[in-house]
C-alpha cells in the first residue's frame, strides 16, 4: 500500500486570467493540472483526488468539489478529506494545480520527508522571500483530518492558513522553480519560456 496520497486543487475563480480554467493551460505539451497528477504519480501516490470541476476525464484521479463551489482552498481541502477513504495513506501531498513546476515541488517534498522528526506533522516549501506556501506541502493525513474536523463551518471562505495554522509544520527553502504557480498569463509565458530554456 502507498504510504502518500494526494489532494490537488483546481477550483479557483481565476479572476487575474479573465476567469479561463488555469489548470488547463498547457505548458509543454501537458496541462497545468496533468503535470501535477503526473509528479504525484511519480512520487507514488494513491489515491489522487483533485477538488474542483470536472476538467478532464482522462486523468487517472477522483473528482470532488466543496459545497457550496467557490468557497476557499481551505473548504476544498476540508471536501477532499471527507472523500478519502479511512484506510487513506498516512500522508497526503497538498497542492495547488496551477504549479509550473510541481515535479520539482514534489521532489523536493518526498525527499525532505523521511528527515521530520516524528513530531512534525507537516512540511511545506518556501517561496524566494522566505514566506511559507501551504499548497506546496506534504502533511499528515491524521493531522489533516484533526484540522478539518475542528475548522470553523467546514472552512468555507477560509484561507487553507486556518485550516493548517495549529499544526506542527516544517518549512524549507526551495529554488523559486518549485514554488512558482500561474496566476496571470504573464505568469505562463515566464513559465513557458523557463520550461524551454530547461530544455
Amino acid at each position: 500500500m502507498s504510504t502518500l496520497g494526494a489532494i490537488l486543487l483546481a477550483g479557483g475563480r481565476a479572476t487575474r486570467v479573465d476567469g479561463a480554467a488555469k489548470p488547463l493551460f498547457d505548458l509543454g505539451g501537458r496541462s497545468l493540472l496533468a503535470r501535477a497528477v503526473d509528479a504525484a504519480t511519480a512520487a507514488g501516490a494513491d489515491p489522487i483526488l483533485v477538488a474542483g470541476p470536472l476538467l478532464d476525464e482522462t486523468l487517472p484521479v477522483r473528482w470532488l468539489r466543496e459545497d457550496p463551489p467557490f468557497t476557499g482552498p481551505a473548504a476544498a481541502v476540508v471536501a477532499a478529506l471527507a472523500g478519502l477513504p479511512e484506510d487513506t495513506p498516512g500522508w497526503l501531498l497538498l497542492l495547488a494545480a496551477d504549479l509550473a513546476r510541481p515535479d520539482l515541488a514534489v521532489a523536493r517534498l518526498t525527499a525532505d520527508l523521511p528527515l521530520l522528526p516524528d513530531d512534525t506533522e507537516g512540511l511545506c516549501l518556501a517561496d524566494a522571500s522566505s514566506r511559507p506556501q501551504w499548497l506546496t506541502g506534504v502533511y499528515r493525513t491524521a493531522a489533516l483530518r484533526r484540522a478539518a474536523a475542528s475548522v470553523p463551518d467546514a472552512g468555507r471562505n477560509a484561507p487553507v492558513r486556518a485550516l493548517l495554522d495549529d499544526l506542527a509544520i516544517a518549512v524549507v527553502a526551495a529554488p523559486a522553480a518549485a514554488t512558482a504557480d500561474v496566476d496571470t498569463w504573464e505568469d505562463l509565458e515566464r513559465a513557458r519560456h523557463a520550461l524551454e530554456e530547461d530544455s
